[in-house]
């Protein structure tokens, strides 16, 4: 089930967060999405954000961050990868916006293979000025 954010929602959302960048983007020093963790705690008044629970609401296992038509995040807790989740919580923000953007590291292939097989299309290379590191900048329209 979809549902937007409530308040209650931010320790898991951000747990979330916090254990899928660091399985997901190993080579980005740990250090940096530690010392980003506070403040996303601190952020989600900024974004549209929806979460994916299960259907007694108890659990959360993923969400997506939405900044006007640009997605901050996509995550899915390691325990419930590879169930559809992402592509629910994706497929919800294509029924809620005419066109989505996003930023995906070039070294994260799953993240940029599941793009591509969800119609998004690289745009252009860039460098992520707080790593360092390469990225594509991607888009999808309806």
């Amino acid at each position: 089930m979809i549902r937007a954010f409530k308040n209650k929602d931010l320790s898991r959302v951000a747990e979330i967060w916090l254990q899928t960048n660091l399985e997901a983007h190993d080579f980005i020093p740990e250090k940096y999405w530690r010392d980003n963790y506070t403040m996303v705690k601190e952020t989600p008044a900024e974004a549209e954000i929806y979460v994916a629970a299960d259907e007694s609401q108890s659990q959360i296992n993923g969400f997506i961050g939405l900044s006007d038509n640009y997605i901050a995040g996509l995550f899915v807790s390691h325990q419930a990868q590879s169930h559809g989740i992402g592509k629910q919580l994706l497929d919800y923000a294509k029924s809620v916006k005419p066109q989505l953007t996003l930023s995906v590291y070039q070294e994260n292939s799953g993240a940029v293979n599941f793009y591509q097989r969800e119609n998004f299309q690289i745009d252009k290379e860039q460098i992520d000025q707080d790593t360092g590191q390469k990225e594509f900048l991607m888009s999808w329209r309806r």
